[in-house]
Order: structure tokens, then sequence, then C-alpha cells
């Protein structure tokens, strides 16, 4: 598993996005920003090129990682954000379920 991701972080006016890119391809989590302090965590897309690198755990990663520093909370519509909140009890504070 690799932990060399190097994640990029897009923000429009109410979407988001955490992107991995590698040789043409694109990891992504993508998010809807409801209010200053509510995020919903909509889709996570991991390309057969990044299986098994640990891509898509390095995106929840990060996703939490911002929410706590920047006071925000998560609502994990998206099932593999969901799976790995249920992974990570010491993420709890971060989420809205």
């Amino acid at each position: 598993m690799s932990t060399d991701h190097i994640i990029t972080r897009e923000v429009a006016e109410t979407k988001g996005r955490y992107v991995i890119r590698k040789e043409g391809d694109e990891a992504e989590l993508t998010y809807s920003i409801t209010t200053p302090h509510l995020i919903i965590a909509d889709h996570t897309g991991v390309p057969d090129s990044f299986r098994g690198t640990g891509a898509g755990l390095a995106l929840v990663q990060r996703l939490v990682a911002d929410a706590r520093a920047e006071g925000v909370k998560i609502i994990p519509l998206c099932p593999f954000v969901n799976a790995q909140r249920k992974r990570h009890p010491e993420w709890a504070d971060v989420f809205q379920v």
C-alpha cells in the first residue's frame, strides 16, 4: 500500500473535491457544501489503476483532517466514506449521522 499520494483540493461555491492524479488517471472524493460548517461527502471514485494503493482511504483521511482543522461536520452519503467512518471510531467527532 502506497502512502505517498499527493492530494489536491479543489473548491467551488457549493462543491469541492479531493483528487489524486497518476499517469493520466484520477481518484477523487467529491462533496457538497451545504453550510460553512456542514458538507456532504457524496462520491468516491477510484479507477482500477489505483486499486490496492490506499488511494480511497488517503482521500477520506484528508477529508477528515481538513474537516477537523476547519470545524466542519461531514454527512457521509457516499457508501465508501460511510464504511470508513464505521471502521474509524476515532473520527466520530467530524461526522454527523
